[in-house]
């Protein structure tokens, strides 16, 4: 049997069982073994290349590595991220337009395909493949799923028009330093002993013992946490009500983020922008959230300029996932006994991206059934775009009404 066949076995049979660091050296040390030729000769035998042979020699006389590391600091190929910082933002903005999932689950989705988004990343002078993208849509809590729609209610024909006509208004008020929040209430909340779905970390076998059923009377307390999400600067106020889910409610809850933290960040603005559904508090028909917003626009002499999301796409709106579905992640499987554990857990709730949310807890009432007449709603200085206006529309402040 001639050297190379026997140093061929030889690798093979020692292979498996080592990792990069060790081939590398063990090679390295047969190479210097056998002399003159041996860098080819290994190389033959084991299919490292004479390139990596040569280093694993140099190593050989070098301090050894540190204890779990197969190569040095600074070895290998550069994250693609790292060569190109500006490849995560242009990916961001083509899938967060048409970003979709479950409002209370961390996990989102997007109708274009890895190999769409490639492409044209690639035209924008940033190459990648298809399985690079998929990696990186992944690490930002992406699924990817085929490009086919999905059934969310009635879809309206404008529907996608109007997604378009919000992102270009956030950009736009981004871009000029403007504040804009997008605003919802959260699913309301037992208070007391109850159940809260999810799964926490306790010593085998203690699991928490709620009671064995969730069918409370209109005695048991309710929470609703209304929540404000600053797009810009990733940080979240939750109102937390203990009445009822109002437009005076609502509106109570953005002049509470104004005070506390809007008025103090946006010493100059002029304007606010919100993004909220169609429906609830919130919604494009109640006249009570609008009615109040002029009170609150002639209080801040901010203009109000707000975007309702279409019918049946209440997923879209960004405080579902960037703030509500942490604050679920946050308390599951911990039963919310009091007012103060809900808001503890809600202010305990952050991101590794940064997030930050502040949350207070308000006794105030806000009755139901509150009529907003022609003659008051004559006297809100509403503005609307000329595209659909019924959705979107500017509050000015009454000093600015026109003559």
């Amino acid at each position: 049997m001639d050297s190379d066949t026997q140093l061929t076995r030889y690798f093979a049979g020692i292979w498996p069982h080592l990792d990069e660091h060790a081939r590398r050296l063990i090679a390295a040390s047969k190479a210097v073994e056998l002399g003159y030729g041996g860098i080819s000769q290994v190389s033959r035998a084991c299919g490292l290349s004479r390139v990596t042979l040569t280093k694993g020699v140099e190593e050989l006389h070098s301090a050894p590595l540190a204890p779990g590391r197969v190569r040095r600091e600074g070895g290998g190929r550069h994250a693609l991220t790292a060569n190109d910082p500006g490849l995560v933002r242009a990916l961001d903005g083509m899938v967060e337009p048409t970003a979709r999932g479950d409002p209370e689950s961390v996990l989102r989705w997007t109708c274009k395909s890895t190999r769409t988004l490639a492409a044209e990343l690639t035209a924008q002078r940033h190459p990648i493949s298809h399985t690079k993208v998929a990696e990186l849509l992944r690490q930002d809590g992406y699924s990817l799923q085929s490009n086919r729609k999905t059934e969310e209610g009635e879809d309206h024909p404008d529907r996608d028009a109007q997604f378009r006509h919000i992102n270009r208004a956030v950009k736009a008020a981004l871009r000029a330093g403007e504040p804009v929040i997008s605003v919802d209430t959260k699913k309301k909340e037992l208070i007391g002993n109850y159940e809260n779905r999810g799964r926490q970390w306790r010593p085998t076998g203690t699991p928490e013992k709620v009671n064995g059923h969730d069918f409370p009377g209109p005695e048991v307390p309710r929470a609703y946490p209304y929540g404000i999400y600053d797009l810009g600067r990733n940080t979240g106020f939750v109102n937390v009500g203990t009445d009822h889910d109002t437009g005076a409610f609502a509106v109570a809850s953005i002049r509470g983020w104004w005070r506390t933290e809007g008025r103090r960040l946006y010493r100059t603005s002029g304007r606010l922008l919100i993004t909220a559904d169609g429906g609830g508090s919130n919604g494009w028909r109640l006249r009570l959230w609008k009615w109040e917003l002029q009170r609150l626009a002639d209080e801040t002499r901010l203009a109000l300029a707000v975007c309702h999301f279409p019918p049946g796409t209440s997923k879209w709106n960004k405080v579902e996932h960037r703030l509500f579905s942490f604050i679920s992640s946050n308390w599951r499987g911990e039963p919310l006994c009091d007012y103060e554990t809900a808001v503890r857990l809600i202010a305990a709730t952050t991101t590794a991206k940064g997030l930050r949310v502040t949350c207070r807890l308000d006794h105030r009432k806000y009755p139901v059934g509150r009529k907003i007449t022609d003659e008051a709603m004559g006297q809100v200085n509403l503005r609307p775009d000329k595209f659909h206006g019924e959705w979107n529309y500017t509050i000015l402040p009454a000093e600015q009404r026109k003559m």
